[in-house]
């Protein structure tokens, strides 16, 4: 699916997703629920990507949130600012369980939204080292597998 789309399209879907994260955990309400429901801001176009990265996020958030914390040094998830946390759950989720988006792929969108949606002056640093130790882990984790 990922690969169909153009580089731009996919971080129009990206953006929309992320924001949809973010809207989620502001309002404490669940994601699924808003997009059953079409309960999320006008701006956001919900195409098919960005829509299946949603629902995988909240599908697989346990594990998501899991990683996030054993690599995120001083920092519990519930604590990082929201909008790092949503987008470190989005990126975590294409790099571990999207096929066709490489993982470093993953990172580098991730560290650019950062820089433009970012809530700290730190954010895209702090997303790029939490991204890049969880990268570190899954090679460990596929060599081991061999």
């Amino acid at each position: 699916m990922a690969s169909k789309l153009k580089k731009h399209e996919r971080r129009r879907a990206r953006e929309d997703a992320l924001s949809l994260l973010y809207s989620s955990d502001i309002m404490d309400a669940d994601v699924a629920t808003l997009i059953d429901e079409g309960d999320y801001p006008e701006d956001i176009e919900l195409g098919e990507y960005a829509e299946s990265l949603v629902r995988g996020v909240k599908e697989h958030r346990d594990d998501i949130d899991e990683r996030l914390a054993a690599t995120s040094e001083n920092w519990s998830v519930d604590r990082m600012p929201v909008v790092d946390r949503a987008l470190l759950r989005l990126a975590v989720y294409e790099m571990v369980y999207v096929d066709d988006v490489p993982v470093s792929v993953a990172i580098n969108e991730a560290v650019e939204l950062a820089k433009i949606y970012g809530g700290e002056d730190e954010s895209s640093r702090f997303v790029n080292g939490v991204l890049g130790r969880i990268a570190r882990t899954m090679e460990g984790t596929a060599s081991d597998d061999e």
